[in-house]
């Protein structure tokens, strides 16, 4: 029953958040940019539903395949013009879930530790959302094509937060701190040098793999 729940939930969250990005855009004239943002922060949330209804990884990876798919539409339509950049054609609304069903099996199926698959793509939810909403709002200094210094420092500070809370709920360890900040780092800089909307993949896969290592290690 509770793989029902998270169902419903995950559906009610990815109509929400179209919903609200769209009317925004619309009505309160919403950047482009924002509201692709604003749907990336929200949509990275569902790995918290995922985390708490899901104990299956097969009926886990029924929304992300559900999230490549409207997005491959999308793309090739321009269905959902809050998600799409009408400026910069690549694919990265499309890389998002397909790193979403990636860690799905890695950490759903072979690995029975969701929470690993949670640091990286709340990562990317929160820390590349937010460095972008933040740096197109205020960045003026350029440091890699149009990434800025105070994007990437929002994208390292949020992305120090996002590990630290986890890290603190699930693995709390002496070591805390130090592996969060080298997860921010690592971040940072995937973010920053992944051209072409890869960071989408990058990002996620390489930070939740990352952290699996050292808990191994």
């Amino acid at each position: 029953m509770n793989n029902f729940y998270g169902i419903i939930l995950s559906v009610g969250l990815t109509i929400i958040s179209l919903f609200l990005s769209t009317y925004l855009q619309r009505k309160h004239n919403l950047s482009e940019e924002s509201s692709r943002k604003l749907i990336h922060i929200s949509i990275s949330n569902w790995w918290i539903i995922a985390m708490i209804f899901f104990d299956n990884w097969l009926i886990a990876s029924i929304i992300p395949l559900l999230y490549i798919i409207l997005n491959v539409i999308s793309y090739q339509m321009k269905l959902v013009k809050a998600m799409e950049r009408t400026s910069n054609n690549h694919l990265g609304t499309v890389y998002f879930p397909i790193s979403l069903l990636i860690l799905v099996i890695m950490f759903f199926g072979i690995w029975n530790e969701p929470y690993i698959g949670g640091i990286g793509v709340l990562i990317m939810g929160y820390g590349d959302g937010f460095a972008g909403l933040i740096g197109k709002k205020y960045g003026k200094h350029k440091i890699v094509e149009n990434k800025t210094i105070i994007g990437s420092l929002s994208m390292f500070l949020f992305s120090l937060l996002v590990s630290i809370v986890l890290l603190s709920i699930y693995n709390p360890s002496v070591w805390t701190i130090e592996i969060a900040f080298a997860l921010a780092i690592i971040a940072t800089l995937l973010e920053m040098f992944s051209k072409h909307g890869l960071d989408n993949l990058t990002v996620p896969i390489v930070t939740s793999t990352l952290y699996f290592l050292i808990t191994i290690l």
